[in-house]
C-alpha cells in the first residue's frame, strides 16, 4: 500500500495548507522575522485551495504537502509546492511534483517556470529543472531567488 495519497484540495483547508506553508519554510532555518515577512505570500485562500489545480499529499488522513500551478498553456508556473518537515525526504515531494508536472502536461502546458527557494533549487534541478536566472523575492527586499523551469516535453515521468 503507497504511504501518501493525492487529491484536489479542498477551500475549507487554506488555514491548514497556509501553516504548512510556514513550517515547510522554517525548515531552511529561516528566524521568526523572515517567517513573519513571508506570511503574507504564503497564505492561500479558499479561492486559490478549492481552483482544482492545488493537489494536496495525505497519509492516514493527515495533509503531509501540497503543490499548486497556474497560468495558462503553454507556459505555466509551479506556484507552491511544500512538504511539512515530518515528510521531507520520505518521497512525498518527489510525489507531489511528479502528479503537478503530469497534471500540468496533460492540461497542455510546455514548460512549467518557478521562483524556487534557495534551500529547494537541488531537488528541483535533481527532477529536471534548470536555472533561467534569478528574481527579487516578493517578500524580502533585496532578497534574491533562483528562476527554474522544467520543460515538460523533455522530462521523463517520474
Amino acid at each position: 500500500m503507497a504511504r501518501f495519497g493525492i487529491r484536489l484540495a479542498r477551500a475549507d483547508e487554506g488555514p491548514a495548507i497556509s501553516s504548512l506553508a510556514l513550517r515547510s519554510k522554517g525548515h531552511w532555518g529561516y528566524s521568526a522575522d523572515f517567517l513573519e515577512a513571508c506570511r503574507a505570500e504564503l497564505t492561500f485562500d479558499a479561492e486559490t485551495c478549492g481552483s482544482g489545480w492545488m493537489w494536496v499529499a495525505t497519509e492516514g488522513g493527515d495533509v503531509r504537502g501540497f503543490g499548486l500551478i497556474g497560468g495558462e498553456p503553454p507556459v505555466g508556473e509551479l506556484r507552491a509546492l511544500f512538504i511539512d518537515p515530518e515528510a521531507i525526504g520520505t518521497g512525498c515531494g518527489r510525489l507531489l511534483l511528479g502528479h503537478a508536472l503530469s497534471q500540468a502536461r496533460s492540461a497542455g502546458f510546455e514548460r512549467l517556470v518557478l521562483d524556487a527557494d534557495p534551500g529547494a533549487e537541488g531537488f528541483y534541478v535533481h527532477f529536471g529543472a534548470r536555472r533561467v536566472g534569478e528574481t527579487p523575492s516578493g517578500s524580502i527586499p533585496g532578497r534574491m531567488l533562483p528562476s527554474l523551469e522544467f520543460d515538460l516535453a523533455e522530462l521523463a515521468e517520474f
